[in-house]
């Protein structure tokens, strides 16, 4: 078979998780930039692709077709990513590695990951990537930053949790193949749903509310959006910190932790 079984690849992630929390930090950290320059990239071909389609439901379809790529090629390069890293709980609970460890990997691929994020959306806003549409590229990016800057806390612990419920699938779909293609597939589908369903990703919103965060200050940009008639009152870097980045982490630390548990528990090789 040119597949793992779930009890397979649940334990092959145990082993990786091993891995991750004995990896030496700068090697970690760099491969923490990657996955949040990989998944940040697929926030500005969402954005590029979306900024001029009216119809909600045709922009969130093409979101869902587009920005899986992002995971696939993290899995794919063994970056390290925040979200997906959630699932080394199975590691802890097989006592292959301790809390130290854990939260050792995680505080680290979570400031890599912060970093690569912010940093493309940086050089995307002044680097004149969201010129598109004669400006209205950024006028996009600002007002979608806005939007998730004044979303209610429970909302963005909730819809983190269900975001992550279906990234950490993801990942261990991802897993369960043992070809490229596979692989991807396997990334793609959980993601492309959460996409296309509007759930919150911590290391994706470092991308989008970022770069309407630093469109804002560019005055072309920001006279766009005044022309537009959209309200930025809402993006402020501290409601972004406090109101949306914060409580969507928290809900996809709940998400991954609870679905890695899960996992751990229903199919774990002692219970094979």
């Amino acid at each position: 078979m040119n597949l793992f079984t779930p009890t397979q690849y649940v334990e092959n992630y145990i082993n990786a998780g091993k891995s991750k929390a004995e990896m030496p930090l700068l090697k970690m950290f760099l491969l923490a930039v990657l996955a949040g320059f990989l998944i940040a990239v697929g926030g500005a071909v969402v954005n590029t692709a979306t900024h001029t389609i009216t119809n909600v439901g045709l922009a969130r379809m093409v979101s869902g077709l587009l920005f899986p790529f992002g995971l696939a090629m993290v899995v794919l390069t063994g970056a390290e990513l925040f979200t997906g890293n959630t699932l080394m709980v199975m590691s802890l609970l097989e006592r292959k590695i301790s809390l130290r460890g854990l939260l050792r990997n995680w505080g680290v691929a979570y400031l890599g990951n912060v970093t690569g994020a912010v940093l493309t959306a940086a050089l995307c806003a002044f680097g004149g990537q969201l010129k598109y549409s004669s400006g209205q590229l950024a006028v996009f990016a600002m007002k979608q930053a806005a939007g998730k800057c004044a979303m209610p806390i429970v909302n963005a612990v909730i819809l983190g949790i269900l975001c992550n419920l279906l990234v950490s699938t993801g990942v261990l779909l991802a897993s369960s193949a043992k070809d490229v293609a596979g692989r991807i597939l396997g990334a793609y589908v959980p993601v492309a749903v959460f996409v296309i369903c509007g759930f919150e990703h911590c290391v994706a919103n470092l991308f989008y509310v970022p770069v309407g965060l630093f469109a804002k200050t560019v005055p072309a940009y920001a006279a766009l959006a005044a022309e537009a008639g959209v309200d930025l009152s809402a993006l402020t870097w501290g409601n972004f910190l406090l109101r949306e980045l914060l409580p969507v982490t928290a809900g996809n630390l709940l998400g991954g932790v609870g679905l890695g548990s899960l996992f751990w528990f229903c199919h774990r090789e002692q219970n094979s």
